[in-house]
Formats: structure tokens, C-alpha cells, sequence
């Protein structure tokens, strides 16, 4: 391991960031946020470490998150709450339309948030907690010992530094470069990436309450399309489709601009943006050696819904909790930290994780006649609660031949 004395420093960074912290983090997203701020607050010395230039930009994300969810983290804030959602409705194949109203949804459905303002709160938390935080700053290596992770080669700016850590949590995203390179396998087969696409559209004709999901193999295969009101007349617009149904000519893209062309034809796009969302299972295993896998880098995204803001969030502070009591206990070892994975395996995160691959997985093999029949049959359900979950059970309850279908899992379900 080469001494940190061997590189050139920027002075002003060596002024602040220090070479030995308890707790580094890899990322600056809700995960990542959330963990540094938990590090701080448990009386650890903590610093988040960011790549991009500007905490949440660009934004990758369809923005959406459950009410009650929000709230188990922060209260909400006007300054980064594009909109609130009372109601919901799906559209199938046919272009028949399922209406979920406010008074059945409940009255909670959700927030749209604005990923740029709401990520830069939760890290200025973070920093107001007492953490250290480093932007443009990416993490170019492990430090390695015996096989533990002691910390990251730190690189901004042309600035390179080690920076030790007992424990480093790697909340870097779906790409999740840190992790593979302590050896972790963190690959995602083609089918289970959705090649992702939206828009943030001005000017069009929305219910600014309501989520919109289009179904069906034409519009969105093996995917879904989405229409998340962000305000009056403006919201995001986007696609997910599986990878293995990208090509030339039939992208996640091309799907998307017909759609647009068709139902906002006055539409002013006014940003772009594309990446990919990891539907698979989590990682076999989010714990090793010195280190913690949390938020997408642990692939703990919703596999159904593609949503994974509160699964981050969870995860991270989970992650920042396990780290505090190994290190005061003085035991790092991956047996001492599997606690993490055991625990939110066993939550009932980690459970809906499982349950909705199950349910992922006999979707996309629907044909759209399939699609068809099981949306209008559930046309005129009351939910007195609209959650993923709630949703399922009726469609069941309403097609008791799904029981048949889905087998064991249907019989959790219920």
C-alpha cells in the first residue's frame, strides 16, 4: 500500500479531510445520505464521498415514494415536494383504464419529490450531523489488509489520497464499481436491466394528483410506462423496458417517443434523461470484510415497481447502525457485520423484495390478452390502503385462478 505521503495533496482538501474516519461512505444518494448522517449521530466520525460535481444531479429517477414511507426519515418540505398524489390509475393493453380515486387510495398515496433539492437536504443533513462531505471525489480503489477493506484511494480534482476506514459502506449506485472491486459479484443479467428513459415534460394535459402506469407489450414490453405529475401541466414522462428487449430501432427510447407523440403531441420536453434499474434479487450477500452494501449497489430495488428511495434509505441507516455497534464492540469481520443482511432480509423490506420478484417474473410473461383480463377484471376494487401489496391481494381475491398460477407465493400473499 503506498503512503499517503507519496501524493500531492490541494492543501484546502488536506485541511478538512482527514486521512482515518470510523465510517466512509461511497455515495451521496438517499443511501449513502442517510448512512453518513446515521454514522454521525451514533458518535462516529463519518465522511460521504460523491463522484458527481453536484449532490443529486443528474437525476436518475422516476422521483416517486410512498407517504408513510417518507415520513419513517424526514418530514416533508415544500422545497422539494413537486407534488402529492391522492389517487393512481393503470392502463391496460386495450387502453382500458382502472381508476384508482383518492377516496379509495386512501388519501396517501405519495409525493413526487424533486430528487435535486430532496438529495442535497438529506446529505446537508448529513454534514449538519457532523459528517465530513466530498463532492467531485470519487473513491478509485479499496485499501485492502488481509483481506478486510480499510478504506478507499481517494481521487478529486487530480488530488489522490488513502483514506482509512474500520468500516466502509459502498451506497454507490447500480454501477457499484467499489463493490466489484473488493471482489463482490455484482452483475445483473441483461433481462433483469431495465433500459430506462424519461422525460420531464412541460405543457401537458395531466390530473397533477394521479400517477398514470401504461401496461402491455407494445407500449412498455415486459416493462411499464409512467406518467408522475410534477405540477400544473408538467410531469415526468418515462419508460422502463428489459434489456433484452433494447435494439436497434426498438429502444426504451423509441418506445417512449411514440408514446409522446401520441398522447403529448404539444408537449415541451425540457430535460432528458436515461439510465438503467437493476430488477433482479439483492446481492447473495451485502456484507464483508470491513464492508457494507447498501441501497441500488445492493440491488435492494423494488423489483416490480422499479422504486428504490426508502429501500436506499432503509438500508443505509441499517448499514450505519450495524457498523456502529461492530465497531464499538471492536469486530468488523464479515461475521460480525452479516447482522446487516440478515436483518433487512428479514424486514419487511427484504420480504416484499422477494415476494415482488416472484410476481415480476410471472408478469412479464403475460401476454397482453393476459394483462387485459386481469385489469378490467379488477376495475372497481375499493382499496382501503393502495400499496403494492394491497393491489396484488385483490387481484387475486377478484381471479382466484391466479392462485393456481402463482402457487406457493399466492398463498403468502394472502
Amino acid at each position: 500500500m503506498e503512503s499517503v505521503q507519496k501524493y500531492a495533496l490541494w492543501e484546502p482538501w488536506r485541511s478538512w479531510m482527514k486521512n482515518k474516519y470510523d465510517v466512509l461512505v461511497i455515495g451521496g444518494g438517499p443511501a449513502g445520505a442517510i448512512a453518513a448522517k446515521t454514522a454521525a449521530e451514533k458518535g462516529l466520525s463519518a465522511c460521504l464521498v460523491e463522484k458527481r460535481p453536484a449532490i443529486g444531479a443528474p437525476v436518475r429517477c422516476a422521483e416517486g415514494i410512498g407517504k408513510e414511507a417518507l415520513h419513517e426519515f424526514i418530514d416533508p418540505d415544500p422545497c422539494w415536494i413537486s407534488a402529492e398524489m391522492t389517487g393512481a390509475s393503470i392502463v391496460a393493453p386495450d387502453g382500458f383504464l382502472m381508476k384508482l380515486e383518492s377516496h379509495l387510495a386512501g388519501n396517501k398515496v405519495g409525493y413526487i419529490l424533486d430528487r435535486k433539492i430532496f438529495d442535497r437536504e438529506l446529505v446537508w443533513k448529513a454534514a449538519e450531523a457532523g459528517a465530513d462531505i466530498a463532492v467531485k471525489t470519487r473513491a478509485s480503489a479499496p485499501i485492502m489488509e488481509n483481506g478486510y477493506v480499510k478504506g478507499a484511494t481517494i481521487e478529486s480534482c487530480g488530488n489522490v489520497m488513502n483514506v482509512t476506514a474500520d468500516v466502509v459502506i459502498a451506497a454507490d449506485g447500480v454501477e457499484s464499481k467499489f463493490s466489484r472491486w473488493c471482489g463482490i459479484d455484482t452483475t445483473v443479467p441483461l433481462r433483469e436491466i431495465m433500459s430506462s428513459v424519461q422525460y420531464v415534460m412541460a405543457d401537458i394535459n395531466i390530473d397533477e394528483h394521479s400517477t398514470v402506469f401504461y401496461l402491455g407489450n407494445e407500449v412498455a414490453p415486459e416493462g411499464y410506462l409512467w406518467v408522475f405529475p410534477k405540477g400544473e401541466r408538467c410531469a415526468n414522462v418515462g419508460i422502463g423496458i428489459s434489456g433484452k428487449k433494447s435494439g436497434q430501432g426498438h429502444r426504451a427510447k423509441d418506445y417512449l417517443d411514440r408514446f409522446v407523440k401520441k398522447t403529448f403531441p404539444q408537449g415541451k420536453p425540457i430535460e432528458y434523461i436515461a439510465g438503467g434499474v437493476s430488477v433482479c434479487r439483492p446481492l447473495a450477500c451485502t456484507a464483508a470484510d470491513g464492508l457494507l452494501i447498501a441501497g441500488d449497489a445492493a440491488r435492494v430495488v423494488d423489483p416490480l415497481t422499479g422504486g428504490g428511495i426508502y429501500n436506499g434509505m432503509y438500508t443505509g441507516r441499517l448499514a450505519a447502525e450495524v457498523a456502529a455497534e461492530c465497531i464499538a464492540k471492536g469486530n468488523v469481520s464479515k461475521d460480525a457485520l452479516m447482522i446487516y443482511d440478515k436483518t433487512w432480509r428479514e424486514a419487511k423490506m427484504g420480504k416484499s423484495i422477494e415476494r415482488n420478484y416472484h410476481i415480476k417474473e410471472y408478469l412479464i410473461k403475460q401476454p397482453d390478452a393476459k394483462l387485459n383480463e386481469i385489469i378490467h377484471s379488477v376495475s372497481k376494487i375499493n382499496l382501503t390502503e393502495f400499496t403494492t401489496l394491497s393491489l396484488i391481494k385483490e387481484i387475486i381475491r377478484v381471479n382466484p385462478k391466479l392462485m393456481l398460477e402463482l402457487g406457493v407465493l399466492a398463498a403468502s400473499i394472502r
